[in-house]
C-alpha cells in the first residue's frame, strides 16, 4: 500500500476558451443569405402588387367624390352616368379592351355582376336607368356599395 494518495498530485483541470460568436459559421451564412432573398423577393412582391392596384385606389377616390357630389346635388342622372363611366373606365384598366370597350346594356350589367356576390348585385334598374335621360328613383346607396365592392375585388386580368 501507498501511503501517498495518488490522486492529491493531479493538477486541476483546464476550462477551455469559449467559443466566439463571430465569425459565424458557414452554415450562419447561407441562412442569412436566403433570408435576405427572401425578404427582397417579399418586398419586390408587394411593391408590384401596390403598384398594380393603383389604379384601384384612384377609382375608390373618385367613387367616393361623386358620391358625395351626389349628396349634394341629388341628381340621379348624373351620377348613374359617372358611376357607369368610373365603372367602364376601371374595367377597360383590369380586361381587355376588345372584351369591355363594346359591353353595355344587359351584358354589361351581367359582366359587372360576375364578380359580386348576390346580395350586391347591381339590379336591372341600374342598365335601364343609365341610358335614360330621366331616371327613376333608385337605391344610390345600394349602386355605390356594389361598386365599391366590385372596383376592390374584381378579378383582374392582367
Amino acid at each position: 500500500m501507498n501511503p501517498q494518495d495518488p490522486l492529491a498530485n493531479l493538477h486541476p483541470l483546464r476550462q477551455p476558451d469559449l467559443i466566439g460568436w463571430w465569425p459565424p459559421a458557414p452554415g450562419w451564412w447561407l441562412l442569412l443569405l436566403a433570408a435576405l432573398l427572401c425578404l427582397a423577393s417579399l418586398i419586390y412582391v408587394l411593391l408590384k402588387r401596390y403598384r398594380r392596384n393603383a389604379y384601384r385606389r384612384r377609382a375608390l377616390i373618385q367613387l367616393q367624390s361623386l358620391h358625395t357630389d351626389y349628396d349634394a346635388r341629388r341628381e340621379h342622372s348624373q351620377y348613374l352616368s359617372e358611376l357607369n363611366t368610373l365603372l367602364k373606365s376601371v374595367a377597360l384598366v383590369a380586361y381587355p379592351r376588345a372584351d369591355i370597350a363594346a359591353s353595355h346594356g344587359e351584358a354589361w350589367r351581367t359582366f359587372l355582376n360576375t364578380s359580386l356576390p348576390q346580395e350586391e348585385h347591381f339590379g336591372s334598374v341600374f342598365n335601364d336607368a343609365v341610358y335614360q335621360k330621366t331616371c327613376p328613383e333608385i337605391d344610390v346607396e345600394q349602386l355605390h356599395t356594389s361598386a365599391q365592392y366590385w372596383i376592390k375585388r374584381h378579378k383582374a386580368a392582367l
